[in-house]
């Protein structure tokens, strides 16, 4: 398709939305319906009153000193300046829960008291030193972090994001096996740097720039997938792709147990063991990159790759991990970790005193308030609602995910499962003016990802359920 016909496409999609949005909006004023929106559960809180910069006057700053690389979600972009536990405000105090957490990245709910105590505390005595002095918050939070890991998974390494930690883990593969081919899934996400990009398999995220020995095979995807939820067949078709592209010798394997921004798709049961079995064999290290479902998200296991049975040999993570603190982590055994002794390997902000107490005290809360318990009850409920929904619309094609780590993918046309990308985007909107902030996935942009803070309640779900169905009765 040339460019003018992308653009044409975008238009019409674009403008059919509008119109769809324009038409769904009348509704919601004309009160249509004789069903009420639903209303926000009540919570004890008061925004401090806000008189900064508007959303426009921010807007046209951005637009001005920013990147053009930069985008923003709905027509008119909210103005977020306050947040609590698993709401936010804007600049008129008006209150949306927040089903996304910032990017999966709020785990134990925004300015949670005793994460921020912990952070200012530290500040207050040191707030920068690196690691060529002593301080006893980065080895307390390492100590901490490898008390939650399985196997030989001791020795912990600390970044500042999750594009730097799956960076650092291609590199210890490389080095650990002597090889340069590293295996990744088709509608994965790792990152934004020229390495990531290579591993990252979603056309929207990528730009044209060599990749650098990396491979792609099948994406194991139960509800998309030409093989279903036969893990097999996928398994073998890695052992394929192993034999006939490359030298029959790889670096490593790396995969998210949920892929987060392909649309909380969950790969196919038992496909990671025997995916590891391959690679071991072909001489590679297998990585497991828990950036989004890692710190008891998914509520039946403390990490994503525990549910297909696995220990891998490397495991990145970031986002939830400190709470919206810019904090990453590898985690590998001592053999591998070697490596990289060879010469000197440094990170300036990775393990940062501040960083390190506020990621001790989210592992502190997220134990002490039984977080990953909280998401197995809690995401059990909405999906289970989620999917008695899903009998009543049919745009609904399917409902995914474990815990508090959701997927609810939206077609046209059942049978032949076609995105439903206009109408996902008059939806968007309107579970704005509902007062739900949620976000969107996968390559056609038709999945909403549902994915709050770990403190999101069982009323919170309900309102987001009940939003979501009075969204759709207006279509």
């Amino acid at each position: 398709m040339g460019l003018q016909s992308k653009l044409f496409g975008g238009l019409f999609i674009k403008n059919h939305a509008r119109r769809w949005l324009c038409n769904a909006n009348a509704g919601l004023q004309r009160g249509c319906s004789a069903a009420a929106p639903p209303e926000l559960p009540p919570f004890d809180f008061e925004p401090k009153p806000y008189d900064g910069p508007r959303a426009d006057e921010v807007l046209e700053k951005r637009k001005r000193y920013l990147g053009p690389s930069l985008f923003h979600y709905y027509q008119k972009p909210l103005n977020i300046v306050e947040g609590k536990m698993q709401y936010l405000f804007d600049e008129n105090g008006r209150r949306y829960l927040d089903a996304f957490a910032g990017i999966v990245t709020v785990s134990c709910g925004h300015c949670h008291p005793v994460i921020l105590n912990a952070i200012v505390e530290q500040s207050k005595l040191l707030q920068h030193a690196t690691t060529i002095y002593l301080h006893h918050a980065i080895a307390d939070f390492a100590e901490a972090l490898a008390s939650k890991m399985p196997g030989n998974l001791k020795v912990v390494y600390f970044v500042n994001s999750g594009t730097e930690a799956n960076e650092l883990a291609m590199l210890m593969a490389r080095l650990y096996s002597g090889s340069l081919g590293m295996i990744a899934l088709r509608n994965a996400y790792h990152g934004g740097s020229s390495n990531t990009i290579g591993l990252t398999a979603l056309n929207t995220w990528k730009y044209p720039i060599p990749q650098g020995e990396i491979h792609h095979v099948l994406n194991p995807n139960p509800y998309r997938g030409v093989f279903g939820s036969d893990a097999k067949r996928y398994a073998e078709e890695v052992q394929d792709h192993i034999d006939h592209g490359t030298s029959g010798k790889v670096a490593g394997f790396i995969a998210e147990t949920i892929q987060g921004v392909g649309g909380a798709v969950e790969l196919a049961p038992g496909y990671l063991k025997s995916v590891y079995d391959i690679i071991r064999k072909a001489g590679g290290l297998c990585i497991a990159d828990e950036v989004q479902t890692g710190f008891g998200r998914t509520g039946s296991h403390f990490w994503g790759f525990e549910t297909q049975g696995v220990i891998p040999d490397i495991v990145t993570m970031a986002k939830g991990i400190g709470n919206g603190l810019p904090l990453g982590a590898v985690v590998t055994t001592p053999e591998i970790a070697s490596v990289l002794s060879q010469k000197i390997q440094f990170n300036t902000f990775g393990g940062n005193p501040v960083c390190s107490a506020g990621g001790l005290a989210v592992l502190r809360i997220l134990e002490k308030e039984k977080r990953q318990e909280h998401c197995a009850e809690v995401g059990s409920h909405m999906i289970g609602r989620l999917r008695d929904l899903q009998q009543k619309h049919d745009i609904i094609g399917d409902v995914r995910g474990r815990g508090l780590m959701v997927g609810i993918e939206l077609v046209t046309d059942r049978k032949q499962k076609t995105p439903a990308k206009a109408e996902t985007a008059v939806l968007f909107e309107s579970l704005r003016e509902l007062g739900v902030l949620v976000g969107k996935g996968g390559l056609h942009g038709n999945v909403f990802r549902i994915k709050p803070p770990m403190c999101f309640a069982k009323d919170d779900a309900d309102f987001l359920v009940d939003a979501l169905d009075y969204a759709m009765s207006k279509l």
